[in-house]
Parts: structure tokens; C-alpha cells; sequence
């Protein structure tokens, strides 16, 4: 959690550092030097990398500059700082261990990183042994009460009732499902249509709203540089992890021009501007997300 004061600087202020808990990351243009912390509780490596893809399309969409795109895929908050833990496998799988041992981590560090925001790209099955995931749900609730704003994904379980992942079921977080708002139409497989839905096992009302999530163009980790050049920059994913950093993003913006506002604030300010869609509350939750009104 941050006081706000050593990221207040003369002129442009940057936005709220963010622990990203992904796949990992990959040394892409568009994060320029704003990668200031890595951990690998998977394999243990002390570089950066990242296997699957995943995690480095989640941190473009958050914070990538568009560099290497001349601005047009840059991230909601470009200015943001990340501090990344890898707890999956390049198959997107992983052991409950590693991720109780990414946010214990997170929690250790916060004061030392500034960590404002945790993002949570990941879903969780409700497979596996209760007392094992209470583990991880509690340290959950306890990022949330040390102040750090806490974002997790619905899930992509959906469209049945009581989908939403339980890390993204707990109430105190901001859970975030995907809806496209109309955009593309009447066209089949969009994420909403596989968003996890409320109500969840701790809270009736979820998710708390949602965000874009199909075709979401972000920074690839498989990009080739060739000399001065670059080919597959970027890259096409869908899902609740795409729409999940676009709320995260939204959310550094809104503490970059109000530094002081809490975690509790923060999430009311996001309730409260998004845009009714006229979905069942189990689908879309308060509703879109709108960055404009966020931050009048």
C-alpha cells in the first residue's frame, strides 16, 4: 500500500504501481524500464520471461505505451509501473502453493514497491481441496484490507449461475465479468456469453461490472525483432483476463488524479459511473465500465 507520497512527482505524475500475478512477462518495447519487480514462484528464475503469452497481453492492456504501435494499442494507464509474479506454468496451470506464494509476497512487499492495485488475471477452479483454497481466498481479504485495490476475473465458466471464480466470488474485491455492450452485434463465441455469473458462495451481488474482453489487441511475447524492426508486436486474446486490467488500468488513472482516495473509494467510484447495459445483474453486475465518467 502506497501513502501516495513517492509517487507524486514534479509534472507529469505517473499512475499507481500495479502487482500483476500472471504467466509472466516478457521484455516488450511498450513497458520501456516500468517493469521494476519480478518473481518466479513456478520455476524459480530470477529474469524476466514469460511462456504462455498470457501474462505479458494482461500487462499490455493495463500499461503498455503503444510504442511500437505509434500509440494506437497502448494500455489504459501507460504511466503505471508494474511489479510481476509468475504463479502459472506455460499451460496456464499451476498449484495453489504458488499462488498463495505470489500474494504473500505481494503483501510482504507492498510498502517497499508502492503497490497500490493487485491485478488478478486468473481464475480458479472449485475443484480442489477447500482448506487449500481458503488459503489463498483469505490472503485475498487480507491484500484488500491492507488498502491495495484488489481487481480479479469472473472467470470463464459462465453463462450458468454461481460461475464466478472464487477468488473473484469473495465481496470485498472488484470482480470483473466481460460484456462487448453490442458492439460486434448479434456475432457468436463473444465473451460475454462465457463470463462467469453471479450470484457467488460470499456475495449475492457479483460480478461488480464488466469491461470489453473479445479481441482485445495487447503486447505479444512472442514478438521478433529484426534489426530496428519488430514483427508480431502484438497479438489477439479474449476473455475475463482481457477485461479485468482494463478495469485495473482504470483504476491507476483514477488514483493518479486522486492519490488519496482508499480502496473502499475507489470501488464506489467505479460502481457508480458504470453504465447500466440492462443485463440481469448476474451478468453484468452495476454495468460497463466508463473511464470518462470515472474520472470526472
Amino acid at each position: 500500500m502506497s501513502d501516495g507520497r513517492s509517487w507524486r512527482s514534479i509534472g507529469r505524475k505517473k499512475s499507481s504501481d500495479i502487482y500483476l500475478a500472471p504467466e509472466g512477462i516478457a521484455r516488450h518495447p511498450d513497458f520501456e524500464d516500468r517493469i521494476i519487480g519480478f518473481r518466479d514462484f513456478v520455476n524459480g528464475k530470477g529474469s524476466l520471461y514469460d511462456d504462455s503469452g498470457h501474462g505479458t497481453h494482461v500487462a499490455g492492456c493495463m500499461c503498455g505505451s503503444g510504442r511500437l504501435s505509434d500509440g494506437k494499442y497502448r494500455g489504459i494507464a501507460p504511466m503505471s509501473r508494474l511489479i510481476v509474479g509468475k504463479v502459472l506454468d506455460y499451460k496456464g496451470d499451476g498449484i495453489i502453493e504458488s499462488m498463495a506464494g505470489g500474494i504473500e509476497w505481494v503483501l510482504k512487499n507492498r510498502l517497499k514497491y508502492d503497490i497500490r492495485i493487485l491485478n488478478i488475471s486468473i481464475g480458479m477452479g472449485e475443484g480442489m481441496e477447500r482448506e487449500r483454497m481458503e488459503k489463498v481466498l483469505s490472503l485475498v481479504d487480507e491484500a484488500w484490507m491492507c488498502g491495495m485495490v484488489v481487481v480479479c476475473a469472473a472467470g470463464n465458466s459462465g453463462p450458468e449461475p454461481m460461475t464466478i471464480s472464487p477468488i473473484g466470488a469473495r465481496k470485498e474485491v472488484i470482480t470483473v465479468g466481460c460484456n462487448e455492450g453490442g458492439y460486434f452485434g448479434n456475432r457468436e463465441h463473444l465473451c460475454e456469453s462465457y463470463s462467469g455469473r453471479g450470484p457467488s458462495l460470499y456475495e449475492m451481488k457479483k460480478p461488480d461490472l464488466v469491461a470489453p474482453g473479445t479481441d482485445i489487441i495487447s503486447c505479444n511475447a512472442f514478438f521478433e525483432r529484426r534489426g530496428w524492426r519488430y514483427r508480431n508486436a502484438y497479438a489477439e486474446k479474449s476473455g475475463t483476463s482481457m477485461a479485468t486490467p482494463i478495469v485495473s488500468g482504470a483504476a491507476a488513472l483514477l488514483l493518479q488524479k486522486y492519490p488519496y482516495l482508499n480502496n473502499e473509494q475507489v470501488k464506489r467510484k467505479l460502481l457508480h459511473t458504470a453504465r447500466d447495459l440492462g443485463e440481469p445483474w448476474n451478468k453484468q453486475g452495476w454495468g460497463m465500465i466508463q473511464i470518462n465518467s470515472l474520472l470526472t
